[in-house]
């Protein structure tokens, strides 16, 4: 589906008292809160936990099959859809980066793999992995529904157990603590491009603002992420070109323009280069 605009969904969608924190069960989601059905962006991070349903989520032009049991990842500014049955099993957790961050340190919800922007969108659960997610949701959820004294802090603890069982499922190799400065600077860089990659287009900017050299700051991108400072730009503005070309109706007059280039035969050379496709031949495959 295309559009000239992709809404954006805050915590306002599930109600005017909800802030930081929500979640429920799966059964007649779509037909509770429509919007989530088409492409939509969305401020705060969604984890759907799968146990039996049918139908298809999309994220950013990446397509997941509600097929056996599993748990999907929705970050913040993803263009994302959910097509599921009404009578799908499972829950729906949602939170935002400040409701962590009340407790724990700024930092640490960035050392969880899983919602790094390059990471996989999803894992997949056995039975034993399963029944002791169900398990461990219903405790939650009975919380959640259940507002007693010191339920914030709580759900916070249980959210924090739920992201390092996530972390398990998704990195066997093991927790590895995003704590060393090159690792933090690395993540304050990737921060920073998602606030400015439209009109800095240069490492040597960012290099700026993080108050480093841009050799130094090139140094430690291929040392925590295997890619060069542009590297990481370059990727940001393609991802975004690619969610605009797919989602919306916009030309690639006016999607140059958006993503501040300076010409529309600048942007098309700089497509293909990374991709190996013009944006026209990008979008007449992603629609087919």
């Amino acid at each position: 589906m295309q559009t000239t605009a992709i809404p954006v969904c805050d915590f306002g969608l599930f109600g005017d008292e909800v802030r930081h924190f929500w979640m429920d069960d799966l059964k007649s989601l779509l037909q509770r809160f429509p919007i989530l059905e088409d492409p939509h962006k969305q401020h705060f991070f969604m984890l759907l936990f799968i146990d039996d349903a049918q139908g298809e989520v999309s994220i950013d032009n990446q397509k997941i099959n509600l097929d056996g049991s599993k748990v999907i990842v929705i970050k913040p500014r993803s263009i994302s859809s959910i097509h599921i049955n009404s009578k799908a099993k499972g829950k729906i957790i949602c939170f935002t980066d400040d409701f962590f961050s009340l407790r724990y340190n700024n930092n640490i919800l960035n050392q969880f793999s899983f919602l790094h922007n390059a990471a996989k969108s999803f894992v997949r659960l056995n039975e034993k992995e399963k029944n002791k997610w169900i398990y461990l949701l219903e405790i939650f959820f009975q919380e959640f529904k259940f507002q007693k004294r010191e339920t914030v802090k709580i759900l916070r603890s249980y959210l924090n157990i739920f992201l390092f069982e996530l972390e398990r499922l998704s990195n066997p190799q093991g927790f590895v603590p995003d704590n060393t400065i090159k690792q933090q600077k690395v993540r304050e860089f990737e921060k920073l491009i998602d606030l400015h990659f439209k009109f800095k287009k240069m490492p040597s900017a960012y290099a700026d603002l993080l108050h480093i050299s841009p050799n130094y700051l090139n140094k430690i991108c291929k040392e925590i992420s295997n890619c060069t400072a542009g590297d990481l730009i370059r990727k940001r503005i393609i991802l975004e070109a690619q969610r605009l070309l797919h989602y919306t109706n916009h030309s690639v007059n006016e999607i140059a323009d958006q993503l501040g280039f300076e010409s529309t035969s600048y942007f098309v050379t700089f497509f293909k280069k990374q991709i190996n496709n013009t944006p026209e031949q990008f979008r007449k495959a992603s629609n087919e």
